[in-house]
């Protein structure tokens, strides 16, 4: 599974953090949660936190699901 990457997140005056995948906003947080993500943020992966935090990061099963024989069109008998 490659790495997370394209997260960037800034800390505002009022304490809050907000994170952005890509120059999307994906997430903010505040108060104790904003604590907590900054206190992760220093100890392990960056990206892998922010990733993680936002939910944004992919479980690996996509591409497995996506060939599925249920997936590949035609009726499927449900109404």
């Amino acid at each position: 599974m490659p790495q997370p990457q394209g997260f960037v997140h800034a800390q505002r005056s009022d304490g809050s953090v907000v994170i952005t995948h890509r120059g999307r906003a994906a997430a903010t947080l505040r108060g104790g949660r904003a604590a907590r993500f900054l206190a992760e943020v220093e100890a392990g992966d960056p990206q892998l936190v922010m990733a993680r935090w936002t939910g944004s990061y992919k479980f690996g099963n996509e591409r497995t699901a996506r060939q599925h024989p249920r997936h590949q069109g035609g009726r499927t008998g449900r109404r």
